[in-house]
């Protein structure tokens, strides 16, 4: 109790810092037990952020997952005061519990050090107790453009709860750097110079370390997905997002190779452009369970039909021999299993499931989850407690490996288990 990580097949769990723990697993927990009514391993949860978390560590933390992970693994800020739209606000399920909001804002002052930079965007890695941001150890000016847009939601949301204005202030001056940075396409590269605030010559992509650029940069990014990324494979005619890769000519001029690569990180786009059609581009408020054509604007229409397509495409890459779907492709029954035949419990497919059936009413998504989860605890549930990741969807039976991943937890079966809450338990439109 209290280690970041528990491993289900040792029955042990750790801790991923030499400095100690920040008992991510508990605090990643905490939302789901709330939400699904689990009032024992709740109290028992609380108990231990009360009485034991310590966030006095002298160790250098990823800034990213200290608050909110590039794969949307849930952190401690994220948990105890995250709002709308993810449903994962434990400050506001306990009924505003003042033990949350302390601890998130001496989290935060933790934190904040990381904005001094040149630029205002934050480093990739923080020493909690020294309150002190501190650089990529390999590529110190590098940082990934994911984990610095997604800090804002939470700061934001804790100014407001504080009345301290810094913690807004410091979010919106690096939006503003992102921003001003933006490609004429609206698309991003995987990473930034933390220095300058300029765009890294690298990948383009929806996946990792691109991911939630494009959650919180929705309405410039649209277009330019739609125009450079969205791609439908020439066979079975399923629409994807593609990747675009760097080249440098022999004269130095940079252009961009199209990779036909989809990993499953990116199976969080389809249920959000689902959602964003409904209601960045909604002409009216609410507009109907499924929308009616005339309720959304063309980009609309446009969004809504791409999203459907693209969770589609998601379930269909669960067509293995487990029922999981692969980080990125599968493998051959029997060979040794690449590094993308894994499944690690990931909750971006399910997230967009919960979504779409929110958003439709129809049960196909409902069939889909329960599938995905008749799959996970078939072949990924540990018979003594827990569950264990597996490293390649295409072999039964499963291989695993001794790793549950928090998201398990805060997210995988939580969306599995709102898929089949009634519409009224966190509602999409009510924040």
């Amino acid at each position: 109790m209290g280690d970041d990580e528990y491993h289900a097949m040792s029955k042990k769990g750790i801790n991923l810092m030499e400095a100690g723990g920040i008992g991510y697993t508990v605090i990643d927990s905490i939302d789901t037990m709330l939400i699904m009514g689990l009032e024992e391993d709740y109290q028992r949860a609380r108990q231990w952020v009360e009485t034991k978390l310590s966030f006095e560590k002298d160790g250098v933390f990823n800034t990213f997952e200290v608050h909110f992970s590039s794969i949307c693994k849930l952190r401690p800020l994220t948990c105890f005061i995250d709002n709308y739209p993810c449903p994962r606000w434990s400050y506001h399920l306990s009924g505003n519990d003042k033990l949350y909001l302390d601890r998130a804002i001496d989290l935060a002052d933790r934190i904040l050090p990381v904005f001094n930079t040149n630029s205002g965007l934050p480093w990739p890695q923080v020493n909690l107790a020294q309150k002190k941001g501190v650089p990529n150890s390999d590529y110190q000016a590098v940082v990934s453009t994911a984990e610095v847009s997604t800090l804002q939601l939470e700061f934001r949301y804790l100014s407001y709860l504080t009345d301290n204005e810094e913690y807004w202030e410091k979010a919106e001056d690096a939006m503003r750097v992102i921003k001003e940075a933006k490609m004429a396409h609206g698309l991003a590269t995987i990473y930034m110079h933390v220095e300058t605030g300029k765009y890294i010559p690298s990948a383009i992509r929806l996946g990792s370390r691109g991911d939630s650029y494009y959650e919180y940069m929705y309405d410039d990014a649209m277009e330019g997905i739609h125009r450079h990324l969205i791609q439908q494979s020439p066979n079975s005619k399923m629409i994807y997002t593609a990747e675009l890769i760097p080249e440098r000519t022999e004269t130095g001029e940079l252009n961009w190779h199209l990779s036909p690569k989809q990993d499953y990180l990116v199976c969080f786009f389809g249920g959000s452009l689902m959602l964003g059609a409904t209601v960045a581009e909604a002409m009216v408020q609410p507009v109907s369970v499924p929308p009616k054509r005339k309720e959304l604007t063309p980009n609309g229409i446009r969004d809504w039909v791409t999203g459907a397509a693209l969770v589609k495409t998601c379930w269909d890459t669960h067509d293995t021999a487990t029922g999981l779907s692969p980080e990125i492709v599968g493998a051959e029954p029997y060979a040794p299993p690449p590094y993308d035949a894994r499944y690690i419990l990931r909750p971006e497919t399910v997230e967009s499931l919960f979504i779409a059936f929110r958003l439709t009413g129809d049960v196909k998504y409902r069939n889909w989850g329960w599938s995905i989860f008749q799959a996970i605890e078939k072949h990924c549930k540990i018979e003594t407690g827990g569950y264990a990741s597996v490293l390649n969807v295409d072999e039964v039976p499963a291989t695993w490996e001794d790793k549950m991943e928090t998201f398990l937890m805060s997210e995988t079966l939580k969306y599995l288990y709102l898929l089949f809450e009634d519409a009224n338990v966190l509602p999409l439109d009510n924040s």
